[in-house]
């Protein structure tokens, strides 16, 4: 078994799945703990396939069916995964560099459920934005509680790295799923650490932000969930505040 799976999911991802893969194949040549590597693809019409087997002898799995959305490949992934820890890092984020796999590793010693950090924004180019922290009005925690998702998303997902045990499945049909993910991972999670070092370098502009609307209105139904409605609504008014000040979209991811 090995200890950590990562997960890729795609669709349609010829523009920015490479540099994708090419981040893990430049951390995993710096690093000799054991990982498997899965790409979950929807059944892609373009190049993906083909750039994801180019890469074959660095892929432990490569899997490509009709899916029904984001979240329902992730828990085809899920289910796919073998390792101890799980990590989402989907098409056109990155690890952000060489010596992450091998710094994640150690930390794994402390046997934690939740290993957890900042995120580099970065654009379609590749330029860097800045930290997630540094420009979303999100801050990142140093002792990370489900609680503190009350107005929103405080862990970018792909700098969230989580015990396979303590993952639940994802709500397939809402936007913000990733949201109710980490709050449900946080429930069960007996020790969360933060990781002293960067995990991952985020795309800007996920499925959320292209469906900004729904992803506001998912949002709230998953707050709701944990916090009741009238903690959404008060909650929601802190998020528009925060918003409007930081001149930032109130974005999922």
């Amino acid at each position: 078994m090995p200890l950590l799976s990562i997960i890729t999911i795609t669709y349609n991802a010829e523009l920015y799945l490479e540099r994708t893969i090419l981040s893990i194949v430049r951390a995993a040549a710096k690093s000799h703990f054991d990982f498997e590597y899965l790409i979950i693809d929807g059944k892609s019409k373009d190049k993906t396939l083909e750039i994801a087997n180019k890469y074959a002898q660095h892929i432990t799995k490569i899997s490509s069916e009709p899916d029904r959305g984001l979240y329902d490949a992730m828990n085809k992934g899920l289910q796919m995964a073998q390792g101890e820890y799980v990590w989402f890092m989907n098409a056109g984020d990155e690890i952000h560099d060489e010596n992450v796999l091998t710094e994640l590793f150690a930390e794994f010693t402390k046997n934690a459920d939740v290993y957890y950090s900042d995120a580099l924004f970065v654009q379609n180019d590749g330029v860097a934005v800045g930290l997630r922290s540094q420009i979303m009005p999100h801050k990142l925690p140093q002792h990370l509680r489900w609680r503190d998702f009350a107005t929103g998303m405080k862990v970018c997902h792909q700098a969230f790295v989580v015990r396979r045990s303590v993952a639940p499945t994802y709500i397939a049909d809402n936007l913000s799923a990733d949201i109710d993910w980490e709050i449900n991972c946080l429930k069960k999670s007996q020790q969360n650490i933060l990781l002293p070092f960067v995990l991952c370098k985020y795309l800007v502009g996920g499925l959320s932000v292209q469906q900004h609307r729904r992803s506001l209105t998912d949002r709230f139904k998953v707050l709701a969930k944990h916090f009741g409605w009238t903690g959404a609504i008060f909650n929601h008014v802190l998020i528009l505040k925060n918003a409007v000040l930081h001149r930032f979209p109130p974005l999922s991811g």
